[in-house]
C-alpha cells in the first residue's frame, strides 16, 4: 500500500462491500442507485440485501455469485457487480446472471407470468473493446430494442454499464450528483482529503466509511489483501491481454488470447487465488480451472 493512501479502492472486494454490500450503509447504496437509475425507477425508499449465491433451478446447473443482490420496496432486484479487470464474454455472464432473479419470480400453480423489474449494474474498471474509439460514452443503458419500430419493446429488463476509465471529469467540472458519484468511485484511492464540490450527506458517511484511520488491525489486514488481490489480478490480466494479442499477430488472435487467458489463470491459481474469483475474471469454467 502506498504511504499516501488515505482512503480504500472501491475496486477491491472489501472496498466495495464495505461501501456498498452492508446493512449500515444501506443508505449509502440507494444514493447511488437513485442516482443511476431514478428517471426509469422512480425512487428507491428501502432495499433489502438479498444472499449473493444463487443456484440453478437443477442441481446440477451452474450457480451465481453478485457482488450485491438487492430487492426494492416493491419486489424489484439489482445486481449490482464491480467488474475489475477485462472478462471475455463479461455481457454474455451479465445476460446469463440476470436470468436468476427472473427465474425466481416463478410461481407455482396458476400464474400469469407478470414480472417485476430487474436492474443489472456493472461498473467496469475497464473499456469494452467495441467501444473503445468511443471516447465520449461511458454510460451504457441497455434494454429489449424493437429494430422496426426502434422503441423499447420491454423495459423491465435493464443493464446498466458504466466504463470508469472513460470518464474524465476533474474536480472543478462537476456539474451533477452524477458527476460527484462517478468522480468518487474513480478516484477515491487517490484522494488525499475529500473534495470541496462533494458536500453532500451521503458523502460524509461514504467518506467516513472509506477512511483506513478508522479501521480495526482486523480490517485493515483484510483490506490490504483485499488490494493486493485486486492489483495483482489487474496486472496479470492486463499482462495477458498484451502478450495474447503480440502472439496473436503471429499465430493468429484467437489462440493469443485463449492462451493468455489460460496463462493468467494458472498464475492466479498459484498466488492462491480462489477458484470463483478467477472462473468470474477469466470466464473459465470452475472445472477446467482445478484441472490447471
Amino acid at each position: 500500500m502506498r504511504v499516501q493512501d488515505r482512503y480504500i479502492s472501491p475496486f477491491t472486494d472489501f472496498g466495495f462491500k464495505k461501501l456498498f454490500g452492508t446493512e449500515p450503509n444501506k443508505d449509502i447504496l440507494i444514493d447511488f442507485l437513485n442516482e443511476l437509475l431514478r428517471k426509469d425507477e422512480g425512487e428507491i425508499v428501502d432495499l433489502a440485501y438479498l444472499s449473493k449465491e444463487q443456484l440453478g433451478r437443477a442441481i446440477d446447473n451452474r450457480k451465481a455469485i453478485f457482488d450485491i443482490y438487492c430487492e426494492n420496496q416493491k419486489g424489484e432486484k439489482f445486481i449490482v457487480e464491480i467488474q475489475k479487470a477485462k472478462q471475455n464474454y463479461f455481457k454474455d455472464r451479465s445476460i446469463y446472471y440476470s436470468t436468476f432473479p427472473i427465474q425466481q419470480q416463478a410461481k407455482r400453480g396458476h400464474w400469469s407470468f407478470e414480472l417485476k423489474s430487474v436492474y443489472t449494474i456493472g461498473i467496469l474498471d475497464f473499456v469494452f473493446d467495441e467501444d473503445k474509439n468511443d471516447k465520449e460514452v461511458f454510460h451504457h443503458e441497455v434494454q429489449l430494442f424493437d429494430k422496426q419500430t426502434q422503441k423499447v419493446f420491454f423495459d423491465k429488463l435493464t443493464y446498466v454499464y458504466l466504463e470508469m476509465p472513460k470518464f474524465t471529469k476533474t474536480e472543478d467540472k462537476l456539474e451533477t450528483h452524477f458527476d460527484k458519484w462517478l468522480f468518487v468511485l474513480k478516484n477515491l484511492e487517490d484522494l488525499t482529503k475529500r473534495p470541496a464540490k462533494l458536500q453532500e450527506k451521503v458523502f460524509d458517511k461514504l467518506f467516513e466509511q472509506a477512511e483506513i484511520a478508522n479501521y480495526s488491525d482486523e480490517e485493515y489486514s483484510e483490506y490490504e489483501e483485499s488490494l493486493k488481490t485486486y492489483r495483482d489480478l489487474k496486472n496479470s490480466m492486463d499482462t495477458a491481454f498484451s502478450d495474447g494479442v503480440e502472439e496473436g499477430m503471429v499465430q493468429g488472435i484467437v489462440q493469443g488470447i485463449e492462451k493468455g487467458i489460460l496463462t493468467t489463470a494458472k498464475n492466479l491459481k498459484n498466488e492462491g487465488v480462489d477458484t470463483q474469483t478467477i472462473s468470474k475474471t477469466t470466464g473459465l469454467s470452475i472445472e477446467n480451472i482445478e484441472k490447471l
